[in-house]
Formats: C-alpha cells, sequence, structure tokens
C-alpha cells in the first residue's frame, strides 16, 4: 500500500525556528546557532539576559557560566543572509543594547522578541520601539475553540501592538489560528520536539513553530 504524503495548508510566510540548542548542541551557543542555520531554519532563537555592566549575555538562568556574548552572536548571524534572530528576554533590563548592535551589524530588521509577557510590553515598546515582539501569553486550554474569548485575545494583542502570540503547541487550535490571520496577526506555536508534536502543530497551520529539531521538520513539511 502506498503511503500518500500529507499536504499541509500553511501560509506562504511560514517560518522554523531552530531553537536554542537545537540538533543536540549545548543550549545559548555559537554552535547552536550554527547548527540551527545548517538544518536549514529559518530563524535561530537563543535566551537573552544582561550582565552587572549592562551588556547582553545569551543565558536563560540569572547564573549561566561563561556566557556568549550578545555582540558575538549578533555578528556570527550577520555573516548568513537572510537568518532571522529570536531573542527570547528572560529579562528586559536593557534592551537598547540589542538594538545598538542590530543597527552596528545592520541586522536590526532581521531581529524581533518573544519572551515578553504583559509586564514586559512597556519595557519593550519604549526602549525598542524598532523590535517588533510576540506577546508570550498562556491561552487557557478549554477556551481555545471560543471565538468570543479568542476575538478578545486578538484586541489585547494589537492593543499591546505586538505582532501575535508565542504560545505552547497545546494551547493552540485551527480556529484560533484563522480568526487570528483574518486580524492580521500571526500565531507562533513553542516547542514541537517529535513527530506526534510536529504533525499536530503543522495541522494549525500556524505562521510559525520552534523546535529543537529542525531538519526533521524541514523535511516532514518537505515529504
Amino acid at each position: 500500500m502506498i503511503m500518500k504524503s500529507i499536504v499541509f495548508d500553511l501560509p506562504s510566510a511560514f517560518t522554523v525556528t531552530a531553537h536554542t540548542g537545537c540538533e543536540g548542541t549545548k543550549d545559548n551557543s555559537l554552535e547552536a546557532i550554527l547548527k540551527g542555520i545548517e538544518a536549514g531554519a529559518d530563524i535561530v532563537e537563543f535566551d537573552l539576559r544582561f550582565d552587572s555592566e549592562g551588556k547582553g549575555i545569551l543565558s536563560h538562568d540569572e547564573n549561566g557560566k561563561d556566557p556568549v556574548a550578545l555582540e558575538e552572536a549578533l555578528r556570527l548571524i550577520s555573516s548568513y543572509e537572510g537568518i532571522r534572530v529570536n531573542v527570547d528576554c528572560k529579562t528586559t533590563d536593557n534592551l537598547s543594547e540589542v538594538y545598538r548592535l542590530g543597527e552596528e551589524l545592520g541586522i536590526t530588521d532581521r531581529l524581533f522578541y518573544t519572551g515578553i509577557e504583559l509586564k514586559d510590553t512597556e519595557a519593550a515598546m519604549s526602549q525598542t520601539p524598532q523590535i517588533p515582539y510576540f506577546l508570550n501569553y498562556k491561552v487557557k486550554r478549554l477556551k481555545k475553540n471560543n471565538e468570543k474569548y479568542i476575538s478578545s485575545l486578538a484586541c489585547l494583542v494589537k492593543e499591546k501592538g505586538a505582532l501575535g502570540l508565542n504560545i505552547k503547541y497545546n494551547q493552540c487550535s485551527s480556529k484560533l489560528v484563522k480568526i487570528f490571520r483574518k486580524e492580521g496577526l500571526q500565531v507562533s506555536l513553542w516547542t514541537a520536539n517529535n513527530t506526534r508534536v510536529m504533525l499536530k502543530c503543522l495541522s494549525f497551520a500556524p505562521d510559525n513553530i520552534t523546535t529543537r529539531y529542525p531538519s526533521e521538520l524541514k523535511k516532514l513539511i518537505s515529504d
């Protein structure tokens, strides 16, 4: 019996984001960035914090050891044309440093934030209004198919000036994606790390899927 390939109705601008530590590399390392690019990801992601001097560092935890400097990571990415950067903000102390480096390296238009929760929106908008962001939000799973609830979320996202929502994959629904797309908003899903979850995410036809295995996700889409 010949199995037919699954056809996914993805948007034309659909992207695959390589989660930091992708393809078995160390989180927040230069190797992870390179592996993500090598795997064919459209976007690479890393965690952002700031040291005591206000300089950006790649670190998920407050006391990460020997972190990579933000400048070093962005300089590496700048040498790869078209690769976009998902800066996952763990703090928002000195976001102007992100913009300064982006301008210096000529890649400001390739930067965007995730990790921005409601409490962080003012900092993101006031410090770096030039850099867009997705709102990290916990969607109520029992209401993810409720049109009134979804519409209220879309209004909130617009009010906060965000590109759309960045949500955990199990908080998504096809209806949520359709309503957001109708409102000109995007939906980004995290983190699809096995085939079953990847297929579930693809069935929603979101704008982006983040994964630690971008090579596998790209293969599912192309097969």
